[in-house]
């Protein structure tokens, strides 16, 4: 099986959505179930989750109502205020939503030592009562802190998205691979093989770009702990979902059948223990 582990719908609101720029045009528009099913079936992909890109509970509901709807979505992972008081009794709440599988922060656009807030942590340590996990979203400077509030939560379930938005353009990676080999030390940390496309030159990438930063999470995590997201629609500012896909397939064919099998779906099916 196949599972798109990173996605998002949207119906386009210009304020809230006031992170898609200008440049980004593309995707300053409706994307709903109906825009990705042909998407999926034209990739071979069999489901994917869905993951919040506002951070409301209007939007952790929004998700659900269409998965709900759409059997290919096989999870969410939605917000919740994990600082609240009365997180315990919300996440319990929660817990009655069978595709509702874990939660996120967009942490990238807090203070880097953000996940260090003792009252942060305290709530993330709450999801594992529930067996929900926790999905890091952080730019390349926030991994230090990454590591260090993971490290305090060995039985909550995380994964780093989008490889942690290496400076694929610039083509640096000294400091990101040092901090990436640190968080994998941790053993209840996956990886997110995604959004790639978009931390590249949009107009000009080629697969060679990426080569090196994927051979540092294979060495780092293992075929165990990587799953495939596509990022859509995000992906679409730079790459088609296809040409997206590609980047991954070509680079895990020498990997074994079983290996790839791994990373394509059945890590993802793991993690979310989705049906």
């Amino acid at each position: 099986m196949v599972i798109d582990s990173h996605q998002h719908f949207w119906i386009y609101d210009s304020v809230r959505d006031s992170w898609i720029t200008p440049e980004m045009e593309k995707i300053r528009q409706n994307f709903l179930p109906e825009d990705l099913k042909p998407v999926l079936a034209a990739n071979g992909v069999d489901g994917c989750v869905a993951v919040q890109a506002d951070q409301s509970n209007s939007e952790t509901e929004f998700l659900l109502q269409l998965a709900e709807a759409n059997d290919f979505i096989k999870g969410v992972v939605g917000w919740i205020d994990l600082r609240a008081d009365n997180l315990y009794d919300r996440l319990e709440v929660c817990s009655q939503f069978e595709k509702l599988k874990g939660f996120r922060h967009i942490v990238q656009g807090e203070p880097d030592d953000f996940l260090l807030q003792p009252d942060f942590i305290k709530g993330v340590g709450q999801l594992v009562a529930f067996d929900f996990t926790y999905d890091i979203l952080v730019y390349p400077t926030q991994l230090t802190a990454s590591y260090t509030f993971a490290k305090q939560l060995p039985k909550v379930k995380f994964v780093l998205d989008h490889i942690a938005k290496p400076y694929i353009k610039k083509g640096e990676m000294d400091t990101w691979a040092k901090d990436i080999k640190k968080l994998a030390e941790l053993p209840n940390v996956y990886c997110k093989v995604s959004g790639m496309v978009t931390e590249a030159d949009w107009y000009s990438w080629q697969n060679a770009d990426f080569v090196p930063y994927l051979d540092t999470v294979l060495e780092a995590f293992g075929t165990d702990r990587l799953m495939f997201g596509s990022d859509w629609p995000v992906c679409l500012v730079a790459a088609e979902y296809s040409a997206m896909k590609d980047v991954l397939a070509n680079y895990l064919s020498k990997l074994s059948k079983n290996e790839q099998n791994k990373v394509w779906g059945e890590n993802a099916v793991k993690f979310y223990a989705l049906d």
